[in-house]
């Protein structure tokens, strides 16, 4: 009885086993899912027989596998996250199998995120040091291999990246803009620079690596952040300004969807500069990068090229502070010239249009750039503009600051610029020839007095006829200004006369 009963018992358990191996995808789908707690809903599995069968055995993971939907969450960015974060070393890249690094690399990256104050030194002394060492630790990591920037860790890199390079510029120190020189005034260095720094480095491999998909990444390296990155351009610290102008370029040459707009955001940020603030750090680095884009234009130049050219370039001629960017926007300047020499003509009306009147530092600045522009300029545009353009040399030769005058002269050592004067000279000559005397009778300093002479002695030999003419109108002139000016003081003569005699009878009535 005993074994039919054990047969019996033993024919029973065929019916379960059969109906399990009928549903292995729902026992598959089942064994990603966590146990059951005891005691729960799920803790047991009753067939319909009535009888209790043993849950489904957990298959357990591989260490090396990656398990689904092991990335981190985005961190709250509070003081209690911080500690948290802050509380153990997370491990290094080389101690961690191949499968766990991109899920190390988005835990540091969230590590990253946190910011620290910098003003007070002493504070979370540990906290940031093991922020830089983890940032280091991220540079090396990205320079060594490739499929480290996916699109799954986009979102973590610039959470990180904005976290710590966006922020709020402290004011300047000085009210007095126009009066800085920036070899001798020291600028003020960004306290948190030793993250910094290291934070810059990670976004420009980030940029430059083949893993960034220009298609993806522009959902992350988007308008906002151009915009953000511009705002940083006012920094005082140099050091910054120079990530800043690489990164921009790198992002402007990879990015071709953000080209447009980058140059209407740098438009911006100069009519700004231009018509309110006449304060910026960072001008000189936007014209560095304008520099290499204004290269790069196609020919035949684009209306808005051009337009660019007129309100946003030449305008910066206007401040005072032009010095501190003048060598950038000169070669932007001389970049359209020699790409178009018609726009010789315009660019010289402009910078006659900006031309200082009591600043005798910008106006030797400004006879460098003439003298640039003049090179690139045709002779069929150089007669157009020839009148005007000599009327202000004049003036310039006049100046009692004898750098002025020094420099105007200078024009002269240039071959190709005495080339054009030679071909238009019966129009330059009456212009300047008075200015040219009067220096030679009467200038203070003798450098000046020297080159004036080797100037008029040029002409002399150029066209003794037309020079010879020049001098007897100047005499003529010379004469007739001075019979003016008698006849003047015999005027003011008879007024006071006129003015004694009233007196006195007002006295005497």
């Amino acid at each position: 009885m005993l074994k039919s009963m054990k047969q019996k018992f033993a024919g029973g358990r065929k019916t379960p086993t059969s109906t399990a191996s009928g549903s292995n995808s729902k026992e598959d789908s089942r064994e990603e899912r966590p146990p059951a707690r005891p005691g729960s809903a799920g803790s047991s599995t009753v067939v319909a027989s009535g009888s209790s069968r043993p849950p489904p055995v957990l298959t357990r993971q591989p260490s090396n596998a990656p398990a689904r939907d092991s990335k981190p969450p985005l961190p709250e960015l509070s003081d209690s996250q911080l500690r948290l974060h802050f509380a153990d070393q997370l491990p290094s890249f080389r101690d961690v199998p191949s499968s766990e690094k991109q899920s190390l690399f988005v835990r540091k990256l969230h590590l990253c995120s946190f910011t620290f104050d910098f003003s007070d030194q002493g504070k979370d002394v540990r906290e940031k040091e093991m922020k830089r060492q983890t940032l280091l630790e991220l540079v090396e990591y990205v320079n060594t291999g490739t499929g480290k920037f996916t699109e799954s860790v986009a979102e973590d890199v610039v959470l990180m990246l904005s976290n710590n390079l966006f922020r709020s510029l402290p004011p300047t120190k000085s009210g007095e803009h126009d009066s800085l020189d920036p070899d001798e005034e020291e600028p003020t260095l960004e306290p948190a620079w030793p993250h910094l720094q290291i934070v810059y480095e990670f976004l420009l491999r980030y940029v430059v690596s083949n893993d960034t998909d220009a298609k993806s990444a522009k959902k992350h390296i988007d308008q906002h952040f151009v915009v953000r990155l511009l705002e940083l351009f006012d920094s005082e610290d140099p050091r910054e300004r120079d990530y800043l102008k690489t990164i921009l370029h790198r992002i402007y040459g990879k990015f071709m969807v953000h080209r447009p707009f980058i140059r209407k955001a740098i438009n911006n940020v100069f009519y700004r500069f231009i018509f309110e603030t006449e304060h910026h750090n960072g001008v000189a680095e936007l014209l560095e990068i304008l520099g290499s884009i204004i290269n790069g234009f196609a020919l035949p130049l684009k209306e808005e090229h051009k337009m660019f050219l007129q309100r946003a370039l030449m305008p910066l001629h206007k401040p005072k502070c032009v010095g501190m960017y003048h060598q950038q926007l000169a070669y932007c300047v001389t970049q359209f010239v020699e790409k178009d020499p018609k726009l010789a003509e315009p660019v010289l009306q402009a910078l006659l249009k900006y031309w200082p009147v009591t600043n005798s530092q910008k106006e030797v600045i400004f006879l460098g750039e003439l003298e640039e522009i003049l090179e690139l300029t045709q002779a069929q545009d150089f007669a157009k503009i020839m009148s005007v353009l000599f009327r202000q040399v004049a003036r310039c030769l006049n100046s009692s600051h004898f750098q002025v005058a020094e420099r105007t002269l200078f024009l002269w050592n240039n071959e190709y610029i005495v080339n054009l004067i030679a071909q238009h000279r019966t129009a330059v000559l009456p212009s300047v020839f008075p200015a040219l005397e009067l220096n030679a009778r009467s200038h203070w300093n003798p450098a000046v007095h020297g080159l004036t002479c080797n100037v008029r002695k040029m002409f002399q030999e150029m066209d003794p006829a037309l020079y010879e003419e020049c001098r007897r109108h100047f005499e003529d002139d010379q004469a007739k200004q001075h019979l003016v000016h008698e006849r003047r003081q015999q005027q003011w003569q008879r007024i006071e006369d006129a003015a004694r005699r009233s007196e006195y009878s007002r006295r005497h009535a």
